[in-house]
C-alpha cells in the first residue's frame, strides 16, 4: 500500500513535470531553441529556475511527515496524505501573464517534446525503482523521498527540454541538410533573378517596397513576413517559389544574428543584386560590436558576381564604407542627406530632396544624379526613414529596366508593412499608430516625428524600450526616453526592468511626472488608453517585445 501511494505522489509530480516543460517550450521556442539565450533566460530569474510553490509544497509534506513521527500512535497513512496534497498542489502551474506569442507544434517543437518527455520518464522510473527498493520497510521515509524525486523531476523540466533538443541534433541536422536540398533544386529549376536584402533595419520594408514596383513589370515574388532565416528562406523557396515558373525575381530578405549567416544564405540563393539597407546596434549584444555587425552585412556584398550589383544607403557610415571599397563595379549609393547639386560624380545616384511630411503621407523629389532625371514621389507611406527605403528600391528597379516615372506613379501606391507606423482610426475616433514590430534607433526618430503631427489632442506613446542594444542599451533608451517628452503627451512603459533608462530620462526632464507610468504588461497599456482617449486623441504602440522580456 505504501509503495502504491508512493507510486502515485510521484506521478502527480511527474505529471506537472511534464505541463511545465511544455510550458518553457514555448519560451525555448521564442529564444530559437538556442540553449545559451534560454538557459540566460530561464537563471536571469530566481523564479524562473526555482519557482517557490511546488517547493513550499512539498516542504509542507516533509514538515508533516516529520511531525507524525513524534505523536504516539499517529496515523500511519498521514505522511502519504499529506504527500498527495502536496504534489497535486505544487505541481499546479501558476498563472501565467498575458501571452503574444503561442507555442507552434512545429514538427520540430513537437520531436523536440517527444524526446523531452521520454528522457523524463525512464529517468523517473529508474530512480522511483531504486527508491522503493531501499525504502520498502520505512514508509514515511519513502512519502517523502517519492515528493522529493516527483518535485526534482518538475524542477528540471528545462533540463529534459535542453536534452530533449540535443539528443534530436543528428536527426535535425538530417532534415535539414534534406530540405535545403530541397530548396536549392527548386530555386535552380525556377532560375530567377535573385535580388538579397539586408541590414540591421529596414530589411522587410525594403524588400515589399521593392516587389511592389518591379511589380508594374515583371512577377516579383518576396520572402514573406520577416522569413530571413536559412529555414525561413527555405520554407518560402518550398512552399511558395517551388515550380513557378512565372517569377522573374526572387527577392530574398537575409537576417544573421552571427557572422556567417548571411554567407550561408547566399550559398542558397546566390544574389544578382544584394542591397544594404542599414548598420546600427540591433542584436548588438549577440555581435558584439557595430564593426561586426558591419562584417557581417557586407558578406551579402562578398557574394555577388563581379557582374553582379550592390546599391548601398550612403547615409550610414558603416554602409557608405561598404561602397567605398569598389566592389563590385556595378554599384548604386542613395542618400536623403546630400544635396543633388553637389554630386558631381553620380555618388550617391539617386538623391532626395525636398521631403515634406504629414499624417497623408511623405512628398519629396528624386533626382538621379547620372541621367540627371527628376520625378516628383508621393505615397500615404508615413515615417521619413522609408524615404531611404524607397530609394534603395528605386534603384534597384530602375537599373533594372523600370522608368523613374514608373517608379513614381507605384510608388503612390505603397503600403507600410505590418505593425510598421501603420495608422488606424479606430471606432471611436481614436487614431492609433501601430508601430510594435520593432524599433531601433533611427526609426523612433520617425515614430515619435508621427505622433507629434497630431495636435488637437492627448498624444500618448506605450513602449517597453529597445533591447538587444548591448552596451548601448542605456544610451539609446535614455534617448528614447528625452525624444518622448518633445513629442507625446502622455507616456507609458511597459515593464519596470529594461525601461529604466527610458523613466529617468523622462524624470530628468520638465514633463509632467504624472503623466509618466509604468505598468507590468502591454495589456494593461491599452487598457488604459481604451478607457481614458477620446476623439482627436493619438497612441503610439513602438516596439513590442517577445514573451521572454
Amino acid at each position: 500500500m505504501a509503495q502504491l501511494l508512493a507510486f502515485v505522489i510521484a506521478i502527480i509530480w511527474a505529471f506537472g513535470a511534464g505541463r511545465r516543460v511544455y510550458r518553457q517550450a514555448r519560451f525555448y521556442q521564442i529564444e530559437e531553441y538556442k540553449t545559451a539565450r534560454y538557459l540566460r533566460w530561464l537563471l536571469s530569474h530566481p523564479g524562473r529556475a526555482l519557482p517557490l510553490r511546488p517547493l513550499a509544497a512539498w516542504g509542507f509534506a516533509v514538515a508533516v511527515s516529520m511531525f507524525t513521527d513524534t505523536v504516539p500512535g499517529s496515523f500511519a497513512l498521514m505522511p502519504y496524505l499529506a504527500g498527495l496534497a502536496a504534489a497535486l498542489v505544487g505541481q499546479h502551474p501558476p498563472a501565467e501573464a498575458p501571452i503574444k506569442k503561442q507555442f507552434v507544434a512545429t514538427p520540430r517543437a513537437r520531436r523536440i517534446l517527444a524526446t523531452a518527455f521520454v528522457v523524463m520518464g525512464i529517468t523517473g522510473l529508474l530512480v522511483f525503482r531504486f527508491v522503493a527498493q531501499e525504502f520498502s520497510q520505512t514508509d514515511r521515509g519513502l512519502s517523502i523521498v517519492s515528493g522529493l524525486l516527483g518535485l526534482l523531476l518538475l524542477l528540471a523540466a528545462p533540463v529534459w527540454l535542453v536534452l530533449g533538443n540535443w539528443l534530436m541534433t543528428p536527426v535535425e541536422a538530417v532534415l535539414r541538410a534534406r530540405f535545403i536540398r530541397r530548396a536549392r533544386a527548386a530555386l535552380a529549376a525556377v532560375n530567377p533573378r535573385v535580388v538579397g536584402i539586408t541590414g540591421s533595419y529596414g530589411k522587410t520594408t525594403t524588400k515589399q517596397f521593392l516587389r511592389d514596383i518591379l511589380n508594374v513589370r515583371y512577377k516579383a515574388y518576396a520572402t514573406p513576413k520577416s522569413y530571413n532565416t536559412m529555414m525561413g528562406v527555405c520554407i518560402a523557396i518550398n512552399n511558395d517559389l517551388a515550380n513557378d515558373y512565372s517569377v522573374d525575381y526572387f527577392i530574398c530578405e537575409m537576417g544573421a544574428y552571427i557572422r556567417g549567416e548571411i554567407r550561408r544564405i547566399c550559398d542558397l540563393t546566390p544574389p544578382d543584386i544584394s542591397i544594404v539597407v542599414e548598420v546600427g546596434p540591433q542584436h548588438l549584444e549577440r555581435f558584439g560590436s557595430l564593426e561586426n555587425i558591419a562584417i557581417a552585412k557586407y558578406e551579402i556584398i562578398k557574394a555577388l558576381k563581379p557582374t553582379g550589383l550592390g546599391v548601398f544607403n550612403y547615409d550610414n557610415p558603416y554602409v557608405r564604407e561598404m561602397h567605398d571599397r569598389g566592389y563590385p563595379a556595378q554599384r548604386i549609393a542613395v542618400s536623403r542627406a546630400v544635396d543633388p547639386a553637389a554630386v558631381t560624380d553620380g555618388v550617391p545616384r539617386f538623391v532626395a530632396s525636398s521631403i515634406t511630411e504629414t499624417l497623408n503621407g511623405l512628398s519629396f523629389a528624386v533626382t538621379d544624379t547620372v541621367t540627371k532625371e527628376e520625378a516628383f514621389f508621393q505615397t500615404p507611406v508615413v515615417g521619413e526613414h522609408n524615404v531611404t527605403n524607397i530609394l534603395l528600391a528605386t534603384a534597384v528597379a530602375v537599373h533594372e529596366g523600370v522608368r523613374l516615372d514608373e517608379v513614381a506613379r507605384r510608388v503612390r501606391r505603397l503600403a507600410p508593412a505590418e505593425s510598421r507606423l501603420v495608422i488606424q482610426t479606430n471606432e471611436r475616433g481614436v487614431h492609433v499608430i501601430n508601430d510594435a514590430y520593432s524599433a531601433n534607433p533611427v526609426g523612433i526618430i520617425s515614430s515619435l516625428k508621427v505622433l507629434g503631427m497630431y495636435r488637437t489632442g492627448r498624444r500618448v506613446l506605450i513602449t517597453p524600450g529597445m533591447v538587444e542594444l548591448g552596451d548601448m542599451h542605456d544610451q539609446e533608451n535614455a534617448r528614447l526616453g528625452t525624444l518622448a517628452t518633445q513629442y507625446a503627451t502622455d507616456v507609458i512603459l511597459v515593464g519596470p526592468r529594461q525601461t529604466a533608462p527610458i523613466r529617468q530620462a523622462v524624470l530628468a526632464t520638465a514633463f509632467p511626472p504624472e503623466r509618466l507610468q509604468t505598468v507590468n504588461h502591454v495589456a494593461e497599456a491599452i487598457a488604459w488608453y481604451q478607457a481614458n482617449l477620446a476623439a482627436g486623441d493619438a497612441v503610439l504602440l513602438l516596439n513590442d517585445l517577445p514573451d521572454t522580456y
